[in-house]
């Protein structure tokens, strides 16, 4: 079995003035006893440990189907054990909450603002103060895995601490954060009005109902999920800090992709600094593309769009991207399709310099075959000569 370590880790993070968090992480690394329940084939360890980004709304649990298929990659390895998972949950979601909570009006939620760049604080801190610290000094970067707002975190710290990220693999990134709504900057308290619009809004998003509706249009099978899932999204709802929390991620600003300053609070060029594709442009590390194919907002053209910015990245740097589609797999390739996602990162991952990754066969025969529980799942590489744009493709992806 593959050993699983649930932990509470006491993090402070910087906003107005530091306070404790409670911080829900996710450990996952394999044993010489342990044994490999992955079918996804075995690699040797990558160089680096892996931390894995979810989306919206969920936390590390997500990633429960996956994770083990990573953990288990170094089962021929001569070190088994070498290679490390982590899950984070986000402040705000899963675990991971202020230690006193009131609606937003306690003394640990004063200041606080539940937005990107407080998400991206975290994980860099979780990197350095747990991630690479139990790594011994042997590496000091890590992998980034991240779907969804996890795929946009992933950009945001990749840009901001090139110094810490190896590389990273967008699982249908989204391209778009934060609304940055009007008249409130989403440092709790919240005013009368946003809190009221985000309690009736948040009150309506958590009904089973509504959690069973949204996962039948992210995942392109029914069967890719459970009961249990829906009740794991439902528990994350139910502290004394949601409320404010969801007002707060409704008005917070897009993130600040630059080295420092926080975007909405007048650092730096505020359209330039906070452009995902931008930032794509300027991206130091390796990047691995991994998009279901049916899902209904991030849609193939997003990925081809990313693909075309990346490949602005000039030619010396000898940086790499690759983009692999999966057919029949909505907008969470993570929980839907883990033995394909497993598959394709764990070539990724295997391949330890830039050379390596530009010509690794992340995809075997062209077209490979994965038969999950669910049904079957093809994937393949999609070639740069596939890399092109229609006129409605190209004007919906500059839009949104």
């Amino acid at each position: 079995m593959i050993a699983s370590v649930f932990c509470s880790f006491s993090l402070y993070l910087s906003h107005r003035r530091s306070r404790g968090h409670h911080i829900g992480f996710e450990d996952c690394r394999r044993s010489s006893s342990d044994d490999a329940p992955s079918t996804a084939e075995n690699y040797v360890d990558g160089p680096g440990p892996v931390l894995l980004l979810n989306g919206f709304g969920v936390g590390s649990f997500h990633q429960h189907r996956l994770m083990p298929r990573l953990a288990s990659a170094s089962a021929t390895s001569s070190s088994p054990g070498d290679r490390a998972i982590y899950g984070i949950d986000y402040l705000g979601q899963g675990r991971s909450w202020p230690v006193d909570m009131d609606d937003g009006e306690s003394e640990g939620e004063k200041g606080l603002r539940y937005d990107i760049n407080t998400w991206a604080d975290q994980c860099i801190k979780f990197i350095e103060r747990v991630v690479l610290p139990e790594q011994g000094g042997r590496v000091s970067k890590v992998h980034l895995v991240g779907n969804s707002v996890g795929g946009y975190l992933s950009v945001v710290l990749a840009s901001k601490r090139p110094d810490l990220i190896d590389s990273i693999c967008l699982l249908n990134a989204t391209p778009v954060w934060g609304l940055n709504l009007p008249f409130w900057s989403g440092r709790l308290p919240a005013p009368f009005l946003p809190k009221l619009i985000g309690r009736f809004l948040f009150d309506r998003i958590r009904d089973y109902g509504t959690i069973e509706k949204f996962l039948d249009q992210t995942y392109s099978r029914r069967e890719a999920f459970d009961d249990e899932l829906m009740g794991q999204i439902r528990d994350c709802t139910e502290g004394l800090g949601g409320h404010a929390a969801f007002a707060s991620i409704l008005w917070s600003p897009p993130a600040d992709f630059s080295s420092g300053g926080s975007a909405g609070d007048g650092a730096g060029d505020a359209t330039e600094a906070t452009d995902f594709y931008v930032s794509l442009e300027r991206l130091e590390c390796d990047v691995l593309l991994l998009f279901g194919r049916d899902d209904p907002w991030c849609k193939p053209a997003f990925a081809k769009r990313m693909c075309e910015m990346l490949d602005r990245r000039r030619v010396s740097t000898g940086r790499v991207h690759r983009y692999v589609e999966l057919e029949d797999t909505g907008h969470c390739p993570n929980h839907e399709a883990p033995q394909a996602t497993a598959a394709a990162v764990n070539r990724w991952l295997a391949a330890c310099t830039p050379g390596e990754r530009s010509v690794v066969e992340l995809v075997h025969g062209g077209r490979e075959r994965f038969a999950e529980p669910w049904g079957e799942i093809a994937m393949r590489e999609v070639s740069k000569n596939e890399i092109s744009l229609n006129f409605l493709d190209r004007l919906v992806t500059k839009l949104i």
